[in-house]
């Protein structure tokens, strides 16, 4: 279950990458604890309106917003217009990602760059266009990142993903220390083998429990605890935390 108290009532809230899996679980958990959530989609129309009224029937309050974190200019004007919308803007979670795999050797400059451009630069640009509205928030401002226990392990043949997922963890770190003196915290959160719709679909069995074998919990992690972590950065008890990465990972990494 998620936090269920009302500690972020009246904050407003950015989720990028919301529409399905992990987002989709940040984003109820960030209502659930009474922000109102913005459910950002690149193309997901459809699956980011049902996370919206999944949040309004359990009463809370969210909205959407369509943009391409690779696309600068447009998160710029994105973001512009959810301060206009909404008043302001105290969470930003930079969750939207692709997992292109393969081998260094075969992987093409396409491959790099759109990954490099989702991942990292998405990330980049959010903050960037988002920085005036959180230090206008100071203490309640938060950044929370989602990376990957790839970002810290590496992962062969996932070249381009672990790399974009280690530059997050040095841009959460390098944000963290200069929005630190205006009470903003930047922290990133890095899971290890979540369940979700793409990885329930694409890891044979045989595989699956080659991994569970490799985690001290025995089993795979749920999305919903990726939210409630993210439920806490977010809110009032993580307020003296601050360029930190929060393992979520059953002990797959220590």
């Amino acid at each position: 279950m998620a936090i269920s108290d009302k500690a972020l009532l009246g904050k407003v809230a950015l989720v990028t990458g919301a529409s399905r899996g992990i987002g989709r679980a940040i984003a109820m958990a960030l209502a659930g604890r009474g922000a109102k959530v913005i459910v950002n989609y690149a193309t997901r129309d459809a699956a980011a309106r049902e996370v919206v009224a999944a949040i309004e029937a359990a009463g809370g309050q969210a909205a959407i917003a369509g943009f391409d974190v690779a696309d600068g200019p447009a998160v710029t004007d994105a973001i512009k217009q959810i301060g206009k919308d909404h008043g302001s803007l105290d969470v930003l979670v930079n969750n939207a990602g692709i997992a292109i795999n393969g081998l260094v050797m075969r992987f093409s400059d396409d491959q790099w760059q759109k990954t490099m451009a989702v991942n990292l630069g998405g990330a980049f640009h959010c903050i960037r266009a988002a920085a005036s509205l959180l230090l206008r928030a100071k203490q309640a401002g938060r950044i929370i990142n989602i990376t990957s226990i790839v970002g810290e392990a590496g992962n062969g043949g996932q070249i381009a993903y672990s790399a974009s997922k280690a530059g997050l963890i040095g841009l959460t770190m390098s944000t963290a220390k200069e929005f630190a003196s205006r009470g903003v915290t930047c922290n990133a959160i890095a899971p290890g083998y979540i369940e979700t719709d793409m990885t329930a679909d694409h890891l044979p069995d045989a595989q699956r429990a080659k991994l569970l074998e490799q985690i001290p919990f025995g089993r795979v992690g749920r999305t919903e605890e990726i939210g409630d972590a993210v439920a806490f950065l977010a809110g009032p008890e993580a307020s003296y935390i601050t360029g930190q990465v929060l393992r979520v990972n059953g002990g797959m990494l220590m």
